[in-house]
């Protein structure tokens, strides 16, 4: 069970094993990517310096090195390594592993329990681990490409540091391909290879920033190459890879344009055009949630206060899809893609937003308002907190003059309503409400 030992020593012809299992790094210092969690200043890093390991949960794409850094702890701190998947294992499996625990702790060796996609789990199975995970007989070490806040037991969760991994960057690949087609051990060094930059942005394109789907490129290549010495070109990589994927890749020219055309689409209130390009992303490989993140941005942007059921209705459509998946999932999208379309727009809290957000970047910190702030103590209303406040329900209309915003910019204005939707009824009611105040 100890991937360590037992596993790798029955392996008697290390050709048959993967070469992303052959090049999985075995330290921190092998590691590529995920700086902020295994860097100099990295939370990982840090705990393995001290030896103290509390329970973890890994939380990212896939391909990202959720696995690899656990195995690498268990090494680190000399534990057996027992992996389980969530899929696939129950209760049953938990209590025989917890045995084991037991007796390993017993002969003074630590036990990580490893669990793949570990909110697959349901809850009393996770359940089954938290007594064991608090009196430490066994450490647990999770692996998730879900949020952990919506997936994993709270109780669970508040014993277990997260840990964020993210879709690792071209030069992260990079350094990965490099070592694969450099590394005569366990890579692909015996053979002399060389590649191209362009086939490298391929290989990351098409691989979405997953090290295991970049390797298992290189290794198809390789596998159709005959010859000793050889160069990986652009040519090579598309030959390797999935047509579909490549077709519709995560950073090609044809992924930025039709997303470009689903939104342009939206804004133009085109719901035929907006529908046809959101089916043919999904249809072309496209995760259905990135579409709908992409919508729901949209409909804050594009479409705001003119009618705001936009936002609550693309917001529906990605829990519908969460909770549903694929294939009946999609309809929502379809649905919140067309209602969208169709909706009346205004792009006022966009620009509202980008207003305030340069004052807040481009100037200090400024101070609130003594008339606005709580005064709780003695000492707060001795230095004038809140004072000459005017509570709006005491006042016709509820409304009252009085600043808000820090003197340097106690006039700036951000939001100006269109006269689009229900912003036409926004509009016409701070038109008013600003004549009244100026009368009193």
């Amino acid at each position: 069970m100890d991937l360590f030992g037992n596993e790798e020593e029955e392996v008697k012809d290390a050709s048959k094993v993967p070469l992303a299992f052959r090049m999985r790094p075995k330290t921190l210092a092998d590691f590529a990517g995920q700086q902020e969690a295994v860097g100099d200043r990295g939370y990982l890093k840090k705990m393995l310096e001290s030896g103290r390991i509390p329970s973890i949960i890994f939380w990212g794409p896939p391909g990202t090195g959720k696995t690899t850094l656990a195995m690498i702890v268990a090494q680190h701190i000399k534990a057996e390594f027992i992996p389980m998947s969530a899929v696939s294992s129950g209760i049953k499996e938990v209590k025989a592993v917890v045995d084991r625990a037991k007796f390993n702790l017993r002969a003074g060796k630590k036990t990580i329990l490893f669990v793949d996609e570990i909110h697959r789990f349901n809850k009393s199975q996770q359940d089954a681990f938290l007594p064991h995970v608090e009196n430490g007989t066994i450490i647990l070490i999770g692996a998730t490409t879900e949020n952990p806040s919506f997936e994993v037991n709270s109780a669970l969760l508040s014993r277990a540091r997260v840990i964020t991994l993210k879709a690792l960057e071209f030069d992260d690949l990079k350094k990965i391909v490099l070592r694969a087609i450099t590394d005569a051990e366990n890579g692909l060094g015996r053979r002399r290879i060389k590649i191209t930059d362009d086939a490298l942005k391929l290989i990351e394109t098409i691989s979405n920033g997953d090290a295991r789907s970049a390797l298992n490129i290189l290794e198809v290549v390789d596998a159709l190459k005959k010859e000793d010495e050889y160069g990986i070109s652009v040519e090579d990589v598309r030959q390797a890879a999935d047509t579909k994927t490549f077709l519709y890749d995560k950073a090609g020219e044809e992924h930025y344009n039709l997303i470009s055309a689903l939104h342009k689409s939206m804004r133009d209130s085109d719901p035929d055009a907006a529908l046809y390009w959101a089916v043919r992303m999904m249809e072309s490989g496209e995760d259905p949630l990135y579409v709908i993140r992409r919508v729901i941005r949209f409909a804050s942007e594009d479409v705001g206060n003119a009618d705001p059921m936009a936002l609550i209705i693309a917001n529906a459509a990605k829990d519908t899809y969460h909770f549903l998946g694929s294939p009946e999932g999609e309809l929502a999208i379809a649905q919140a893609v067309i209602y969208i379309a169709c909706a009346p727009k205004s792009n006022a809290a966009y620009a509202a937003y980008g207003g305030a957000v340069e004052d807040v970047k481009n100037s200090k910190d400024d101070p609130v308002p003594l008339g606005i702030r709580n005064a709780p103590t003695k000492l707060m209303k001795e230095l004038g907190y809140g004072k000459g406040y005017k509570y709006a329900h005491d006042y016709e209309d509820n409304i009252v003059e009085q600043q808000h915003l820090p003197d340097r910019i106690k006039d700036r204005k951000y939001y100006f309503p269109s006269g689009n939707g229900q912003e036409e009824n926004i509009k016409e009611r701070l038109a008013e409400w600003r004549k009244k105040l100026s009368s009193r």
